[in-house]
């Protein structure tokens, strides 16, 4: 059995400004999506110039932000919205959804491409290499933060988190996503677009992808205890919400070399 470190979740104290490892790690994955890009602006099938990249890097922050507090807002506590819509605001509550950041950067993203008259789909195969470390990074502040653990297991993963009032050991789900959905979901993205593919093609697989990556974590992952199981006694909600991108990820990739066959 391994025990959690306990690491403060605070990084840096500055008097009554606390600054927490998670926030630097929403950093730390903006930086890492703009130095990934300026490599994948020298392609020469980018639609975007280097010089363009910190005003996409922007747009998708917000998107990001945006959209994850309001995905979290809809799909995790939507009952609590109603009650009191302001709350929606209330961001130092805490409350962040992947699959609500996501909406929020592909509309984040189109908007920008139409800003600097590129076709969308180009502009989001772009980003899908750009995104998996800042992913990986989340997971990574999850779990300094003791936030988002595992359900109780006898293997020899199981790990004690001193915030968790069970004491139970449990699986560090949120390693398991860093490591599939930061590490191995950036080296399929990455050397799947090292060279050009179909129109869409590696947006598709990131969709593909993360959501099979995300499905599968979710069996070890403990669900949220005020949603609990949604189907069948073990379907979460975060399997629920990986459904869709598993099947649209695939019929995109299935569209896009179809297409590029008849052209």
């Amino acid at each position: 059995m391994l025990s959690h470190p306990n690491f403060d979740p605070v990084a840096v104290q500055l008097g009554p400004v606390a600054i927490h490892w998670y926030g630097l790690m929403y950093l730390l994955g903006f930086a890492a999506a703009w130095y990934i890009g300026r490599m994948r602006c020298r392609q020469p099938w980018s639609p975007l110039r280097a010089e363009q990249l910190e005003d996409l890097i922007f747009y998708g922050a917000m998107g990001v932000i945006l959209g994850g507090r309001f995905g979290y807002v809809v799909f995790y506590n939507f009952p609590q919205f109603v009650e009191d819509p302001l709350w929606l605001f209330r961001v130092w509550e805490g409350g962040m959804a992947f699959h609500g950041g996501l909406l929020g950067v592909i509309i984040a993203v189109a908007l920008y491409a139409r800003k600097i008259n590129q076709p969308v789909a180009a502009v989001w195969d772009f980003i899908a290499p750009l995104a998996p470390i800042g992913l990986g990074l989340g997971r990574l502040g999850n779990f300094i933060g003791q936030e988002l653990w595992g359900r109780p297991t006898d293997s020899v993963f199981g790990m004690v988190f001193p915030k968790d009032p069970s004491q139970l050991a449990r699986h560090p789900s949120q390693l398991y996503q860093f490591a599939l959905e930061g590490g191995v979901l950036f080296a399929i993205i990455f050397f799947y677009t090292r060279k050009p593919r179909p129109q869409l093609a590696p947006g598709g697989l990131f969709l593909l992808c993360y959501g099979c990556f995300r499905f599968l974590v979710e069996f070890v992952r403990e669900p949220d205890g005020h949603i609990g199981f949604d189907a069948l006694g073990w379907v979460t909600r975060g399997q629920l919400l990986s459904l869709p991108m598993i099947v649209v990820g695939a019929g995109v990739m299935v569209y896009a070399y179809r297409r590029a066959a008849k052209d």
